[in-house]
């Protein structure tokens, strides 16, 4: 598994602002949409592209473009689909997929509640948006998911990511082609799941508590 954390001063500048607990949600959904956008630069470094002859105004010349099929983004509900907009702004022309899982807040495990993903995922890219990446399980329920239908280069954008967290993915999808792309590495998890520092429940911030 591959982790990188993208290390610029526009994406710690409004990571900063999403941390204050004073941003309201029309804020946070503002700046969780632009710090994705950003991000996706970064995670779609490697996406599979092809060799195509095109005419400029003056002259012949060879350029690329995505590779088929087409990527796949899956936004993790409900939280993920606060980063489905930045991420297709990235790339237009990719696919969606939903998955929706939720965490028991006693013993952390996640169970799945809606699926909606091509069965057959055989060669194609996939982006997986999950805002926090605090146990871990979550993400790794979904990957095992995407792969179990054929994805064979799987990557994970997160806003934050925890210690636990990444260690969890790696160690219990050892060997899978992952990358996580994310915005911080914070310090730990408190004693109920959550980052710290972090910047609370992402999809709280983004939706409310409804």
């Amino acid at each position: 598994m591959r982790i990188h954390v993208v290390d610029h001063p526009l994406v710690a500048h409004k990571l900063t602002t999403l941390r204050d607990a004073r941003t309201d949600s029309p804020t946070f959904r503002r700046l969780a949409d632009e710090l994705v956008t950003l991000l996706a630069y970064e995670a779609t470094r490697d996406v599979r592209t092809e060799q195509v002859d095109v005419h400029t105004p003056v002259a012949k010349t060879t350029g690329v473009r995505l590779a088929r099929p087409r990527p796949l983004i899956v936004p993790i509900l409900r939280a993920g689909l606060g980063m489905l907009d930045g991420m297709m702004r990235v790339l237009p022309t990719a696919e969606a997929g939903f998955l929706g899982l939720i965490r028991d807040e006693e013993t952390l495990q996640p169970s799945t509640y809606a699926n909606r993903l091509p069965e057959d995922l055989s060669g194609r890219q996939v982006y997986v948006l999950d805002p926090m990446l605090a146990t871990g399980g979550t993400l790794v329920a979904a990957i095992r998911e995407l792969i179990r239908r054929g994805a064979d280069d799987v990557t994970a954008i997160c806003l934050l990511a925890a210690p636990e967290g990444t260690e969890a993915v790696e160690h219990e999808l050892a060997g899978a082609p992952v990358t996580v792309v994310t915005a911080a590495m914070d310090e730990r998890l408190n004693d109920v799941g959550y980052i710290v520092p972090g910047l609370g429940d992402a999809g709280d911030r983004m939706y409310g508590t409804a």
